[in-house]
């Protein structure tokens, strides 16, 4: 094995303890140190089965169950009912290298208790979409949504969070609900900060379009398209940087999406067109990445110095939540295709995309 290889391997390893460390929060120690009620021992015995909860192979809705296991076992007191509330918050363990984004409980049954309904968990970082979900759990806490007949997943995709899959109770997997239009393109300006002090704190941004090369591997990826990108931006010409630059704070029109010269492509609800702009999500001004027009969808996706990671997130959401008909999907996919084959990741990529888009 190269000396590069087991650097990766090693690098890879140390990445995992720590977001392992990171997914299993204090409420572990929470629910082990709850005094107002239970038998001597039994809030212990939880707290140690808790932790296969939030492992990466199980199953969101046992999470749940855990969580009402708490309030029934150990009473509502003060402690019983933080540490419940916190468990249900907290991150589910997120395994990158055999899936692209996080899975939630679908069962709208699920949790029962009146005082954990309406709390949607953190999502690793790492996924798309990540501060606008983190920026909900953490007001959940104190202010639990209106969960009535909602399952968790639900209750996420109706505050603008849809970058995941379902699983029920009985194991039956699912795709995400269409995340409500309005509240989407509220937290698109809102998940801003955050999303840029995520990239600040991790040195990188990490795309959820990447597949299971895995964050390390994308991290390479990046920084190599960095470099890349960097050259572009510095020969652009002042014109076409300044004319980037104003892309960059384009809104896009709601009824775009039904305007493509292709006959029978029906975007639905979305603008699948995307931009090469300068200034994104924080970045300087002369540093330009890809971006999806469409609020909802840039949401849930960073920018992204690669297109075909833009291109990908446009082509799923045209089935996840823009009611796209089949010719329009099978457009985009062509689109996608034709971005990947020309290999440049400059103004041309985006002219081609919408292009082949009919716009």
């Amino acid at each position: 094995m190269s000396i590069s290889k087991s650097y990766l391997i090693f690098a890879l390893l140390a990445w995992a303890e720590a977001r392992f460390g990171q997914e299993h929060p204090a409420a572990i120690q929470e629910i082990g140190a709850v005094t107002s009620g239970g038998q001597p021992g039994e809030a212990a015995t939880i707290a140690g089965g808790a932790i296969s909860d939030l492992l990466a192979a199980a199953n969101p809705c046992t999470k749940l169950q855990t969580g009402d296991k708490i309030i029934a076992s150990l009473g509502t007191g003060a402690d019983a009912v933080k540490a419940a509330q916190d468990f249900v918050a907290a991150e589910q363990n997120f395994n990158p290298f055999t899936q692209r984004t996080p899975t939630l409980c679908s069962d709208p049954t699920l949790p029962t208790t009146a005082v954990l309904r309406g709390i949607v968990p953190l999502i690793d970082p790492a996924v798309g979409g990540a501060a606008v979900a983190n920026k909900l759990s953490a007001q959940s806490l104190t202010a639990p949504f209106d969960a009535t007949g909602l399952s968790v997943a639900d209750v996420f995709a109706a505050h603008g969070f849809s970058n995941f899959t379902t699983k029920g109770l009985d194991g039956a997997a699912g795709a995400a609900p269409a995340a409500a239009a309005g509240a989407a393109g509220a937290s698109a300006g809102a998940a801003a900060p955050a999303s840029n002090s995520t990239a600040a704190a991790s040195g990188s941004t990490v795309a959820s379009g990447s597949t299971c090369g895995g964050a390390a591997t994308t991290l390479v990826t990046q920084i190599v398209a960095a470099t890349s990108a960097a050259g572009t931006a510095g020969s652009a010409s002042p014109a076409t940087a300044s004319a980037a630059a104003a892309a960059g704070t384009a809104v896009a029109d709601p009824g775009a999406g039904k305007n493509s010269s292709i006959a029978g492509a029906d975007f639905g609800l979305c603008d699948p067109t995307i931009r090469f702009a300068g200034g994104l999500g924080g970045r300087p001004a002369t540093e330009f990445t890809f971006q999806s027009n469409d609020p909802k969808i840039e949401a849930i996706q960073q920018e992204a110095l690669n297109p075909n990671i833009i291109t990908n997130r446009v082509c799923d959401e045209l089935t996840n939540q823009c009611k796209s008909n089949q010719k329009a999907k099978d457009v985009c996919q062509a689109a996608k295709a034709k971005v990947s084959a020309l290999g440049t990741k400059d103004q041309s990529a985006a002219d081609a995309f919408n292009t082949a888009l009919g716009f």
